[in-house]
């Protein structure tokens, strides 16, 4: 039987919870005057940095560690709007390709506008705080939990959601933003 977490660990945890829970609702509410959601906008901007702004539905929930399921709701929601195309594979026609429309496109630009704001506002002010580089410490956190969350992707320091890098070699993360 293992022992009850220590008073320092079920603090962490709460406190990790509580910013899982509070983070996606601010980041919502932010986001609201361009129209999307947060996750809509992890969508718009994961289609936006691909390659002819086009991926297939199951890359695009490995890249945004989201369901199958979920991807194909949100899709239909973006598609109803516009803002993405939802077209067969011409590759493998049991899978489905979304693809940025110009709608999206410009969508994409003002949330993400909104996006920054807010992340500056609510996550990167608060780790200016810290002593040292506040960012890499929230990156090396968040990588250390996703290690154990996500055996299978994240086995070295790179991550399946990490978004490109604008420079010649790119560490790749699925769950970091562009």
């Amino acid at each position: 039987m293992s022992t009850p977490l220590t008073h320092p660990e079920r603090v962490a945890v709460a406190r990790l919870h509580a910013l899982l829970e509070l983070l996606p609702t601010a980041l919502d509410k932010r986001l609201h005057q361009g129209g999307v959601t947060a996750f809509e906008h992890t969508l718009l901007d994961t289609l936006a940095e691909h390659e002819g702004q086009r991926m297939r539905l199951s890359a695009l929930a490995h890249k945004t560690n989201a369901t199958l399921p979920r991807i194909s709701r949100v899709a239909t929601s973006l598609e109803r709007r516009g803002l993405i195309e939802r077209t067969p594979c011409p590759e493998d026609g049991r899978a489905t390709n979304a693809t940025l429309t110009e709608l999206g496109a410009t969508t994409h630009e003002l949330s993400r506008t909104l996006y920054a704001d807010a992340v500056r506002e609510l996550v990167l002010e608060g780790l200016a705080q810290l002593p040292g580089d506040g960012v890499a410490q929230l990156s090396e956190l968040t990588l250390a939990v996703l290690t154990s969350l996500d055996t299978e992707r994240t086995q070295t320091q790179a991550c399946a959601a990490d978004p490109r890098e604008p420079v010649a070699e790119p560490t790749e993360c699925a769950a970091d933003p562009a």
